[in-house]
């Protein structure tokens, strides 16, 4: 077992063993753990981070889950709050960075390393534009090659809470250095199942548009559960993804993965998710792990 995935999975049975033990807290946290509001005269010069805004509506128990901004969306929407799967979009006028590092560790004994440098746009009438830039490694002597680009645009059919599963369109294009380009196409799903619990699900289409012309069809889901509220969350994630190409149309290679996730926010502008991924058959990899370090300007 290979040092990398060792290290993981300790961490992870240390994470797990420490929510076992703890019991959820819902109470929103003190004025002095999080900055308070600048006061009226000195809020135009200073843009408000999201866990400042002022509230639309207000949750009867959590903080994270209070109404804010032209959207009435809840505040644990403006930080991704799942690996795998995507919900709704930022508020409007929000910038996020994100560094995603990727390791995937093949049932062969080869390892493949993926690093992500994400930018996010909260845009006005209910839509966002993110920007990647992606690397690859493969094996333990690769170097690191800067060979894809992506450019992402998301639309929210109504503000939060007004249509079921708050429906997202999802559109992106995949530049992919010295290969076909690929299109994808996803319908992000999410809510509040009730206080404290938030969940997510996606449905994925993506499409080479050369070469051997690839096609993956994907469905991911997310379950989160707040163990303390605007400080850390534990969870559940889930991918299955079919992939056929030209010559092998309807014969699929399948992955189906499974595995928990957690999300801490050290401070109000930043959280950091930790999802490893194990196999539900014999084909998915050993284990797939994404480490997320994000921050809100």
């Amino acid at each position: 077992m290979s040092a990398a995935r060792t290290t993981s999975i300790l961490l992870l049975i240390a994470l797990l063993s420490v929510a076992g033990s703890a019991t959820a807290d819902v109470t929103a946290p003190p004025a002095t753990q999080f900055n308070e509001p600048k006061s009226d005269s000195t809020e135009a010069a200073s843009r408000k981070i999201v866990w400042e805004m002022p509230v639309v509506v207000e949750s009867a128990k959590l903080r994270e889950e209070d109404r804010v901004g032209a959207n009435q969306q809840p505040r644990w929407t403006a930080h991704r709050r799942f690996s795998t799967t995507r919900v709704y979009v930022l508020p409007e006028g929000y910038t996020e960075f994100s560094y995603w590092l990727i390791p995937r560790f093949e049932r062969d004994g080869s390892q493949n390393l993926e690093t992500q440098y994400e930018i996010e746009f909260g845009l006005p009438y209910r839509f966002q534009l993110d920007l990647y830039a992606i690397t690859h490694k493969n094996g333990k002597e690769g170097t690191l090659s800067l060979d894809e680009q992506k450019v992402e645009l998301r639309y929210a059919l109504a503000d939060w809470g007004r249509i079921f599963g708050n429906p997202t369109l999802y559109a992106e294009w995949i530049a992919v250095s010295g290969g076909a380009d690929h299109i994808e196409g996803k319908l992000l799903l999410g809510g509040e199942i009730t206080s404290g619990w938030h969940w997510g699900v996606n449905a994925v289409y993506e499409q080479e548009m050369g070469g051997e012309r690839e096609t993956e069809r994907e469905l991911t889901t997310g379950l989160s559960r707040t163990m303390k509220d605007g400080v850390w969350s534990l969870g559940l994630e889930t991918q299955f993804a079919f992939e056929d190409d030209e010559e092998t149309r309807g014969d699929y290679e399948k992955e189906f993965q499974l595995g928990p996730s957690l999300q801490i926010h050290p401070q109000p502008r930043m959280h950091i998710d930790l999802v490893p991924l194990f196999p539900l058959d014999d084909d998915s990899p050993k284990a797939e792990v994404t480490l997320i370090v994000g921050w809100e300007f």
